[in-house]
């Protein structure tokens, strides 16, 4: 290795010159290095080792910096578990340079805490209906069949007195009836995923539609509804629209939007004063289209209003069994106007409560 070394070095950074000497005697060579090409020689090769010191040193930081990088994420990693896991404050476990760390787990932390304790209301709600309704199951079931073992046993009963047994055991029947179809809406609102199929849906046509369905309900209660079509067209505002074939239309699932209105309206109908009108509006504003429910009544308590469209919630806490449903109305309703990209509130005050359903006249694409 060393002789290719130096018969390289000899061939290219040595100068070699023949000296004849006088005399007859006999001539020599002379060797003489060559600088200036050795200063070439030494300039290229400290250009390279500087180049592979740089590459070294940057192949250094990099692996460094990795590590650095795996190290703080461990770190942090275990810091945020202990912080998630564990009842301590954020200062106990972050130090002083993870402070934006550790804001932003308080907060995400604060709302994991407060999505599970709606779920465990949720849930506590769920059962408490569950087991109002086994409870409630049990009465009318009881009665039907002691009212037919009697129409049974006693053939010579009086034909009064059998239609009326036969009266109470129907009554009874459409409790249980009753009671069942929640126990079915429970268990298809668990199950079932919301689809929406969309087409244009005449909204002043449907609304009419719903009030004549409504009008065996309204009538036992004494109520009556009055509906309002309005257009915020024009420059003043809000205008009636007296032409009955006028329209207002949006893009979304007729069907799905029917079962929206449907729930409000028998809210509405449940929570209504006797001999009372219930006002509905439909209003188009732009690209927008807003319909209200207002209905006189209780006025709901601002506590009650905020949790009205979680599921299984009941305004009448102590369940009646005779009125109200499984408290999941409301919550489909929000559910299916949240799909088609727009919302619902509602307000009470004075005796006074209304739903308002805001939809995008194009709905989400």
């Amino acid at each position: 290795m060393n002789g290719f070394v130096r018969e390289w070095f000899d061939r290219n950074y040595v100068y070699h010159e023949w000296m004849a000497v006088a005399d007859g005697q006999e001539g020599y060579y002379t060797a003489s290095i060559q600088w200036s090409r050795v200063k070439e020689l030494m300039f290229e090769i400290f250009l390279v080792g500087v180049v592979l010191l740089v590459l070294v040193i940057r192949l250094i930081s990099v692996s460094y910096a990795s590590y650095r990088e795996k190290q703080v994420l461990r770190a942090a990693g275990k810091m945020i578990n202990d912080f998630m896991r564990h009842d301590r404050e954020a200062s106990e476990v972050f130090p002083a340079e993870y402070v934006e760390v550790s804001l932003q787990m308080v907060e995400i932390k604060a709302a994991m805490q407060r999505q599970e304790q709606l779920q465990k209301e949720e849930a506590g709600r769920k059962n408490d209906l569950i087991t109002y309704l086994a409870h409630d199951l049990k009465t009318p079931l009881t009665s039907v069949i002691g009212y037919l073992s009697l129409l049974d046993e006693a053939q010579e009963m009086p034909q009064a007195q059998k239609t009326k047994y036969i009266h109470i055991t129907l009554d009874k029947a459409h409790r249980l009836e009753k009671l069942i179809n929640e126990f079915f809406e429970i268990t298809r609102y668990n199950l079932q995923q919301i689809i929406l199929e969309k087409e244009m849906v005449d909204l002043h046509f449907m609304l009419i539609q719903l009030t004549d369905e409504f009008y065996p309900i309204l009538s036992a209660h004494g109520n009556t509804i009055r509906l309002e079509l309005q257009s915020g067209q024009g420059e003043s505002g809000y205008e009636e629209i007296s032409d009955l074939d006028e329209s207002i239309t949006v893009y979304g699932d007729g069907e799905k939007l029917a079962r929206v209105f449907n729930n409000i309206l028998k809210n509405a109908v449940a929570y209504s004063y006797p001999d009372t009108e219930i006002l509905v509006r439909c209003i188009a504003a732009g690209d927008k289209v807003y319909i209200t429910f207002s209905n006189r009544g209780k006025t709901i308590p601002a506590q009650k209003l905020n949790a009205i469209f979680e599921k299984f919630f009941r305004l009448d806490e102590a369940r009646s069994s005779n009125n109200g449903g499984a408290g999941l109305g409301l919550a489909i309703a929000k559910d299916i106007v949240t799909l088609h990209g727009g919302r619902i509130s509602a307000d009470s005050a004075d005796e006074v409560t209304t739903f308002t359903v805001e939809l995008p006249v194009w709905g989400t694409q």
